[in-house]
């Protein structure tokens, strides 16, 4: 759909304060005799702590107060497991045991360095692996076989038993995913103080969830919810990373926030950062798959394990929707599918763009392309024989409705292999490969449906707010996050379109949860479905209020009426008057609310949750990428040379913020696939920055040949989806793909690094 706005390229509406250097960062927030804290972290990954003192820090000039878990006037421990401070034991290296609060920045590290921590040293759970094995020790106590509460997942599809029975051919593959992370340009911030207004807390920072933040200060502090405002200010990127962080971070400065009855702030250096956020969940995927000799997908068992870390409240999401994707967007009648996770005493899983998407597409395309390989056909014309259409039921049961949930995957496999001359350079390449000795070329496959929003997840419910001022500006306030995504300006768009006004009228305030509406989390890619589909809701009541007051204003009846063009207009065309006399009329002398609640919540998925049959989601985007790569033997060195792919997702709003988003996520997904690996040893952290721990660049990008697919999407605000994680899911199976048909070498382990490529290895944990 195109509209006046919608399907349009408009300026970003945040974007003159973010060049001029105007926006306001956590870190640029100042407030009137601010302390600031400085967190004492666990010496040791696992650690009973026998004693604290705090005498030496309190001691120093200038520090205020140092906080214990002595000092929480609520619940210490909140959502997920999470301390506020680590008690009487550390399970991690990124556990707090004590925070101070001085007057200066510099007295604050100095007083974290003067606690004194007695510890015993406890033995550990440091892998995936090791969590898995019968027997070990238990990450908490009450949790003996370390399985993460609420994780398990079952899907059950037909009979794969008598599926694999009837295959002419049965494979077996496991694949490896470790931690990634987020790499965000701002570590995390947040200033907490006690309120000037109200009795309770304010708390300001760089906030991915306001409403989550705002639950667990209100438990640690023993409050009502009501109690404890949430402000955002500008977000530096988070990508899923700054929740439970900044959760913690808000929970310890708020206990500081009333020791001392002063603001309190806290900025993480990145090494802080690094050592104390989540990271994306680490997978072990087990796939075994059943052929017939034509080509078709018999039967598919998988069994996936998920590494939570010593804390997660994240993993019972992340799973769920794993093990509804574990499939891939293929026609299987018959599916056993488990998923579970599991504590270790290391960093923990969190969110990350794509939410366990990447993983299980990397474990699920590199099985297509290797069962492609089994039979000896080629991995397009395998795909396009197995590949979800439109009357086919998904690995949940559910179905794809032509007019309701888009099923465009064969055509755009087709058209984009075209694009790319796929099938041409599927040969050239291996007669390049037999005449040069190191430089071998490949191309790669790999394509994707992902449910939209939170489907099973929870309930999807978003809220907005349009207010009309009587000069005719409006202000919008959304439930929802801007974090870089461009957010603003899609839902001012949305909004823009249906009152019918100019978008330079609209000023977009930022979250304040004394003003919105719970929307939940700005999560899911679910900003511009559920979250613009609350602000066209508010618009439109809006709209309808704006239209009876035309009414009285003209005679003429409100159903002949419009507002366009920054104008009441009538049928055809007429001008009837300005929209800044039709707000003046409407608020003087008729006295209409120009205040508009707008509310979103396609209620609750009814999923079988012994089998997981159901309808997962909404609907559904679908990607596909055709990947060549040049690989060179004598180092390892892969380089990316050009990227064909294509999304369908709907309706987008705003063209170049959608292409943006997605390359973006081309990029962490090129460096998820080649760069980017943490290290740990024995729980201990060994990538603390970038210097360690490396990212793409500019430099690293290839060429892009870049296809936006529209298609109906009733759910979604004039048809849209969101779009913020779907291309992400991609890159890392197609290279992988490119990789064995350059050097005929099946890697099942992310990175491909140097070392993987060089030496060839499967598989190394």
């Amino acid at each position: 759909m195109q509209g006046t706005y919608v399907g349009k390229n408009c300026l970003r509406v945040d974007g003159y304060e973010k060049v001029t250097g105007k926006a306001v960062f956590s870190a640029d927030f100042r407030m009137e005799r601010q302390l600031y804290a400085k967190s004492v972290y666990a010496p040791k990954p696992h650690i009973r702590i026998t004693a604290v003192n705090i005498e030496k820090a309190l001691r120093i000039p200038g520090v205020a107060a140092v906080a214990t878990s002595k000092n929480v006037p609520g619940a210490n421990e909140m959502f997920g497991r999470f301390p506020a401070f680590a008690d009487q034991e550390a399970k991690y290296t990124g556990d707090v045991i004590a925070v101070a609060a001085a007057e200066t920045r510099e007295a604050a590290e100095a007083a974290a360095r003067a606690v004194e921590v007695e510890y015993e040293e406890l033995e550990g759970l440091w892998s995936l692996d090791a969590a898995m094995q019968e027997g070990v020790s238990a990450v908490h106590p009450d949790v003996p076989d370390n399985e993460i509460e609420y994780t398990y997942f079952p899907l059950r599809k037909g009979d794969a038993e008598a599926g694999f029975l009837q295959s002419d051919t049965v494979m077996e593959r496991s694949y490896f995913v470790g931690w990634q992370e987020q790499a965000y340009i701002e570590p995390e911030s947040v200033v907490v103080s006690p309120a000037s207004f109200h009795h309770g807390y304010d708390v300001y920072g760089c906030i991915q969830n306001p409403y989550t933040i705002r639950q667990n200060v209100a438990s640690v502090m023993g409050l009502h919810q009501s109690e404890i405002r949430v402000v955002l200010t500008a977000v530096g990127g988070s990508f899923g990373g700054k929740d439970e962080s900044v959760m913690n971070m808000a929970a310890r400065c708020a206990v500081l926030a009333k020791m001392t009855g002063r603001p309190v702030r806290m900025d993480l250096t990145r090494e802080e950062s690094f050592r104390e956020s989540s990271k994306r969940h680490p997978f072990r995927m087990n796939y075994r798959m059943g052929l017939a000799q034509d080509g078709t997908i018999k039967a598919l068992q998988t069994k996936l394990t998920c590494q939570g870390g010593a804390y997660n409240n994240k993993a019972q999401f992340s799973n769920w929707r794993a093990v509804v994707h574990t499939a891939g967007p293929y026609r299987i009648e018959n599916i056993t599918a488990d998923v579970h996770a599991k504590y270790t005493n290391t960093i923990y899983g969190g969110a990350y763009r794509g939410f366990s998407g990447p993983q299980v597409v990397f474990a699920s395309e590199t099985m297509v392309d290797e069962a492609a390989a089994e039979l000896g056909m080629n991995p397009k014309d395998f795909r396009l024989h197995n590949v979800l259409r439109e009357g086919d039921t998904i690995a949940c049961g559910q179905l794809l409705k032509e007019g309701i949930i888009a099923a465009p995957l064969q055509k755009m496999i087709q058209e984009l292999c075209g694009m790319a001359d796929f099938d041409a350079k599927w040969n050239s390449f291996k007669e390049h490969n037999a005449q040069s000795k190191y430089l071998k070329k490949g191309i790669g496959l790999a394509v994707t449906y992902r449910g939209a929003g939170l489907g099973g997840e929870g309930v999807d419910c978003s809220s907005a707010m349009i207010t009309i001022c009587r000069d005719g500006s409006v202000q919008l306030f959304s439930g929802h996050t801007e974090m870089g995504q461009g957010m603003r300006t899609v839902h001012s768009q949305i909004a823009a379109e249906a009152l019918g006004i100019d978008i330079k009228r609209i000023a977009f305030k930022h979250s304040d949860t004394s003003v919105t509406l719970d929307a939940g989390p700005t999560v899911a890619s679910r900003g511009t479905q559920s979250g613009g589909r609350a602000v066209l809701h508010a618009a439109l009541k809006l709209k309808d209020e704006l239209l009876r007051g035309g009414e009285k204003k003209t005679g003429i009846p409100k159903e002949q009426l419009d507002v366009a063009g920054d104008s009441l207009v009538k049928q055809g065309g007429e001008v009837l008057c300005s929209f800044d006399d039709l707000v003046g009329y409407c608020v003087f002398p008729l006295g209409l609310n120009l205040s508009a609640q707008g509310w979103y919540s396609p209620g609750l998925s009814h999923i079988d949750p012994e089998t997981q049959q159901g309808d997962c989601y909404q609907t559904y985007t679908n990607g596909v990428i055709i990947t060549e790569i040049t690989v060179d033997e004598s180092t390892g060195k892969i380089t990316v040379e050009k990227i064909t792919i294509g999304y369908e997702l709907g309706t987008a709003v705003n063209p170049d913020i959608a292409y943006g988003q997605l390359v973006g996520a081309l990029a962490q997904g090129l460096g998820y696939a080649l760069f980017e690996e943490l290290e740990e040893r024995n729980g201990e952290l060994l990538s603390a920055n970038f210097d360690e721990y490396l990212i793409p660049t500019t430099l690293d990008m290839p060429e892009v040949d870049f296809h936006l697919y529209g298609s109906e999407n009733p759910e979604g605000p004039y048809g849209a989806k969101g779009i913020g994680e779907l291309g992400i899911e991609l890159i890392a199976p197609s290279i992988g793909n490119a990789l064995y048909h350059a050097v005929g070498r099946r890697l099942r382990e992310l990175p491909f690094n140097l070392e993987r490529v060089k030496i060839g290895k499967a598989l190394t944990r």
